[in-house]
């Protein structure tokens, strides 16, 4: 049997993507105006990851289990503080909110958690 964590519990919101920090599947986002978000800034605390979108809209998803890639040092199974790297990419951050890691993959360079 394979261990498989796709779409439990996903929440996917659509907002205004922002010109100046546009946001493109796969980035960690943060709100840069009401009803509007961008590409997360390197340590910013992220409120979804840009999983689809143009130059004008972002689906984001807030909620549920998410891989992407990180940078930096591999974070730590079990309970982690992630930000934006800054690059399109997560990191393992001390000053980041905590996150639920259930895969790192490091040959990859990816990491599955809760959001």
């Amino acid at each position: 049997m394979k261990v498989s964590f796709d779409g439990i519990d996903s929440q996917v919101m659509t907002f205004h993507n922002s010109p100046a920090a546009l946001a493109v599947p796969g980035d960690p986002v943060a709100m840069t105006a009401g009803g509007t978000v961008g590409l997360a800034a390197a340590d910013a605390v992220f409120c979804g990851i840009c999983v689809g979108g143009d130059e004008n809209y972002s689906a984001v998803q807030v909620r549920g289990v998410i891989t992407v890639p990180y940078t930096g040092t591999a974070p730590a199974v079990g309970y982690a503080k992630l930000a934006s790297g800054g690059t399109g990419k997560v990191a393992a951050k001390t000053a980041g909110r905590e996150y639920l890691v259930l895969v790192v993959d490091t040959t990859a360079k990816t990491v599955t958690f809760v959001l």
